[in-house]
């Protein structure tokens, strides 16, 4: 049997919790890791933390990530033609499972007035796009608040349309 006293792993930074494009990093936001690097990805050395803290990423990171010089510098997120909208949706406009990253529909819920005709004639149709962050029952009524990644034509749409909205988890 073979054993090799050497250990192949190195410290290397990780986020302990989210970070949004363009957000500084601060010493709470970076944990320490031990990986087996792999030769073909940059990353940042758990001894550089003082040359990190105070940097932004370009794009959000999610806990857990392993944090890469690429990742570091002004902000290019949302990409050029893309958006992020704020959505709020009253208990049960958002389905269980939901978390960032996922990919959704975005529907309009039916509703009539008084005489019984619905009023979501004017209504945007089904929009695709992927969650960003949610913020459940900031209220304490249920209602959520729901941060979506979407064409720029359409989030102007959505953000206009006035109407109450659904959420609609569907397969990537």
């Amino acid at each position: 049997m073979l054993q090799l006293s050497d250990d192949a792993r190195v410290e290397v930074l990780a986020l302990a919790r989210p970070v949004a494009a363009g957000q500084a990093l601060t010493a709470e936001d970076l944990k320490s890791v031990r990986v087996v690097p792999d030769p073909g990805i940059s990353l940042v050395n758990a001894v550089q933390i003082d040359q990190v803290v105070g940097r932004s990423p370009a794009v959000p990171l999610l806990p857990g990530t392993l944090l890469a010089e690429s990742q570091l510098g002004p902000a290019a997120w949302p990409a050029a033609g893309q958006a992020v909208v704020a959505s709020v949706f009253k208990p049960g406009g958002v389905p269980a499972g939901l978390a960032a990253g996922s990919h959704v529909l975005v529907v309009t819920v039916a509703k009539s007035d008084v005489t019984g005709v619905s009023t979501t004639a004017s209504a945007p149709a089904p929009v695709a796009a992927t969650v960003v962050d949610i913020t459940a029952g900031f209220d304490g009524s249920g209602t959520s608040i729901v941060s979506l990644l979407l064409a720029r034509a359409e989030a102007a749409k959505l953000a206009g349309a006035g109407v109450d909205l659904s959420l609609v988890l569907v397969a990537d």
